[in-house]
């Protein structure tokens, strides 16, 4: 394990998630160019965020699973002036994903950073849309929080572990989320967990533990949805402010001024 990136008493990372790039610029998902938006958004981090320790990817980095829509996401996030870690979400392809992140430490899953330790897992299961933790993942994270009880964690992942009131969406979440918190349960060194996925600011406890997610940087889904429902929030992204002691500050901010119409033919994404 490589020493801390960060020491001081606090440390700011930012969360993009749900993407969604494709290869070619100019690209739509339910009428919104998520190219631009991201764009958009690293823009508004820019200038609310002038010193960023740790970009967050958590999934969804691409639409098409393709090369080229993955250097575009390196290349538009990059702008950023910080390391960055990724997860997989359904829409990924791994062996892209690695190809794009190449001679990079972004697909490193544990990172140690001020006072705190940032797990990154893998919850993508080819061809499906919900998430699963396979054994090795689950192996990973009582490894990695079982070797560092000292530090405060930040569990990040892809799907959704608890219920968020929405039918459809609460259909396609973490399949084996009581196997994840059989572990977290275990160890009280466990902060928050963050994830992506469900295109909307979700923000709970469970026990001690902080649960949390993220709009889109993209096109959002409507909280509380029976069916799939496509909102007309702005783009965002989460900040994160990890402090020594265990403390965590949090907070969503959008893009302002980004209007777009959505594409009411599509019934999914």
């Amino acid at each position: 394990m490589a020493a801390p990136l960060i020491e001081k008493d606090s440390v700011l990372l930012v969360q993009l998630t749900d993407s969604h790039l494709f290869a070619e610029a100019g690209g739509k998902l339910l009428g919104m160019d998520t190219g631009e938006s991201l764009q958009r958004v690293v823009d508004r981090v820019l200038a609310e965020q002038p010193c960023v320790d740790l970009i967050l990817a958590t999934g969804d980095l691409s639409q098409d699973g393709s090369l080229a829509s993955y250097q575009r996401f390196r290349q538009l996030s990059e702008r950023i002036d910080a390391p960055a870690r990724w997860c997989p979400g359904n829409h990924d392809e791994l062996p892209a994903m690695r190809e794009a992140a190449r001679g990079s430490e972004m697909m490193e899953p544990v990172l140690d950073i001020g006072a705190w330790r940032v797990i990154m897992l893998d919850t993508l299961v080819p061809g499906s849309v919900f998430g699963m933790l396979h054994d090795d993942q689950l192996e990973l994270l009582e490894r990695t929080l079982r070797d560092a009880p000292k530090r405060h964690h930040l569990v990040c992942l892809h799907h959704h572990p608890v219920t968020i009131g929405s039918r459809w969406m609460d259909s396609i979440g973490l399949r084996n989320r009581d196997a994840l918190f059989a572990v977290l349960d275990r160890f009280p060194c466990v902060q928050a967990v963050l994830w992506g996925h469900i295109h909307q600011e979700f923000d709970d406890q469970r026990g001690d533990i902080r649960l949390l997610a993220t709009p889109s940087t993209g096109v959002q889904f409507a909280p509380g949805s029976e069916e799939f429902q496509v909102d007309t929030l702005a783009p965002g992204y989460r900040w994160l402010r990890l402090y020594d002691d265990g403390r965590l500050e949090t907070g969503v901010s959008r893009v302002v001024g980004m209007t777009f119409k959505v594409d009411h033919s599509i019934k999914g994404y």
